[in-house]
């Protein structure tokens, strides 16, 4: 039986606040920045209203933390810890393995009880390598070194200290930050985008952390903009986020070139080529980057962890998660990487039942947690029980189209779907598959009730399994025939030394022209040897 994120039919209906506040007016006029519109989309009710106006709450320390090494887009870390080590809080226990990788750091001091293997949270069919502490319940850190003045950094330097800091992308994939930055000095930079917009129903911990740190955003916002020497600076809310607007508009003086928009709150605005058509008119092009037009993007939450690591020394140890749906207090939690989900659910007074799923992510765009002991991890930003969700079966698609018409991304979901079942690797491709940004709006209008990006992140990991595979085989095959290369020109090398005129010396009187008159001329100087001895 297939299941299908579905919250109930009559949530198709825009949840918003009242009105914005005066002070959004006025920003607004300030700017005069246009505002477009993406194709396709949803207006979803949001229930952000479950967990938003609550404080967040620090979350204890759990009996164990569990931080895998894959954690982000890219190469996994390597251990530098054995099992027995003790470390303390903030000690980097896994080092980055590549250019697009990033440290691990322990959350918490205590000891390292097993270097193992988890569950994968982004796939948890597979093993992934971890590191497991047992907290002492001491929380010590260990030497931090902050810069105060990030101003006076040279950019390069400033990337550095976000890399060593193990900061990634904290409101989609996990791409690591240094990386989006290294890019912006290498091109020139026209806009940096910072993402506040959270769209997702349910989702409310960008707008958490952006009431209660404000001044982090504003000051992260700056320091990143300086790191990548962009021209213009965005900070973007969606429009029901009326309470984290004024926060960050309290922190923006006359002074800044930083612009504070808000935007529709239409399903996925959030999305990162959504976004940026909404503030900029522009499309990032098919299977291309942001960078490739001027323009670089990085979450809320990413901009107040950079700001600490580099001007409070503290690498990436906490995020705020939201957890909400059926459970007794849904709020923001701010919990430390490697906490396990089930200590999570614990704090909100969660009461297991059987007809309940517990979802990591939103209900558009998350995915079933199948083991509530797994770890929170860098790109974890909700967990949600939930029972609205349509358990009907799958039915066959009847051609409606109504998929199309919801697509944020212009693809052809119907016909990548029917490629993507039949395994046409080639045509999933012609179809742009990788431009899918799996937000669940085509699955979420088919009446056929159609896991359609199921099948679509199926696609994905299956090309991209052929793909490596197809790698190795070209490796291998390069290798054979560099070594048959090899071979032959040794061989020729042997025949040459044959062919050519070998002159042998005078007192044994012979010229060879070829490889026999070579080799009886040796026989020959081998009996003249050994009738000598027996003379």
């Amino acid at each position: 039986m297939n299941y299908v994120l579905r919250p109930a039919p009559w949530t198709v209906s825009v949840c918003k606040r009242s009105q914005l506040s005066q002070v959004s007016t006025e920003v607004h006029n300030r700017f005069n920045r246009e505002i477009h519109s993406f194709p396709g989309g949803l207006e979803l009710k949001t229930y952000k209203e479950l967990s938003n106006d609550k404080e967040s709450l620090i979350t204890p320390l759990p009996d164990k933390i569990i931080l895998p090494l894959q954690q982000h887009i890219g190469s996994p870390s390597e251990a530098i810890v054995k099992k027995g080590d003790t470390v303390l809080k903030g000690q980097k226990i896994a080092q980055a393995s590549g250019y697009i990788s990033v440290p691990v750091h322990a959350s918490t001091s205590g000891k390292i009880i097993d270097i193992g293997t988890c569950p994968a949270p982004q796939d948890q069919s597979i093993q992934t390598p971890c590191i497991i502490i047992e907290p002492d319940g001491e929380d010590a850190w260990f030497d931090i070194e902050p810069v105060e003045d990030y101003l006076s950094i040279e950019p390069e330097i400033l990337q550095r200290l976000i890399c060593e800091a193990g900061m990634v992308g904290m409101g989609g994939a996990g791409f690591p930050a240094h990386v989006k930055l290294n890019e912006g000095t290498a091109t020139a930079v026209d806009t940096l985008i910072i993402n506040g917009v959270e769209c997702e129903p349910y989702i409310s911990c960008d707008d958490r952390i952006i009431r209660e740190k404000a001044n982090y955003i504003v000051s992260g916002t700056r320091m990143l903009q300086h790191a990548i020497q962009a021209e213009h600076c965005v900070i973007a809310v969606e429009e029901d986020m009326p309470e984290a607007f004024a926060a960050l508009n309290e922190f923006i003086n006359d002074n800044d070139d930083i612009e504070l928009v808000s935007v529709p709150a239409r399903y996925p605005a959030g999305g990162e080529k959504q976004l940026i058509k909404v503030l900029t008119g522009k499309e990032v092009p098919a299977g291309g980057l942001p960078i490739h037009i001027g323009i670089v993007m990085h979450n809320v939450g990413t901009a107040a962890a950079a700001f600490r690591a580099v001007t409070r020394g503290e690498p990436l140890l906490s995020r705020y998660v939201t957890v909400s749906g059926n459970v007794e207090n849904p709020r923001n939690l701010q919990v430390l990487l490697g906490t396990p989900v089930e200590h999570c659910l614990k704090q909100v007074g969660y009461q297991r039942h059987n007809n309940e799923a517990v979802i990591m992510g939103g209900p558009m765009m998350g995915k079933y947690v199948h083991d509530i002991s797994m770890p929170v991890i860098k790109t974890t930003n909700s967990i949600l029980v939930t029972s609205e969700f349509n358990r009907d079966r799958e039915k066959p698609c009847i051609g409606c189209g109504d998929c199309v018409d919801v697509c944020p991304a212009k693809l052809l979901p119907q016909e990548l779907f029917a490629y993507a079942r039949a395994k046409d690797f080639d045509e999933t491709r012609a179809l742009h598959l990788f431009d899918c940004i799996e937000c669940g709006c085509c699955a979420y209008v088919c009446p056929s009730n159609i896991p359609l990006v199921k099948y679509y992140r199926q696609a994905k990991n299956d090309i991209t399994a052929y793909e490596t595979k197809q790698a190795g085989y070209e490796h291998a095959r390069h290798r054979f025939e560099a070594r048959n290369e090899r071979l032959e020109r040794i061989e020729n090398h042997n025949d040459d030394r044959f062919d050519k005129k070998k002159t042998i010396s005078p007192d044994q009187g012979t010229v060879a022209e070829d490889k026999q008159a070579y080799i009886q001329a040796a026989v020959e100087r081998i009996k003249q040897k050994r009738n000598k001895k027996k003379d």
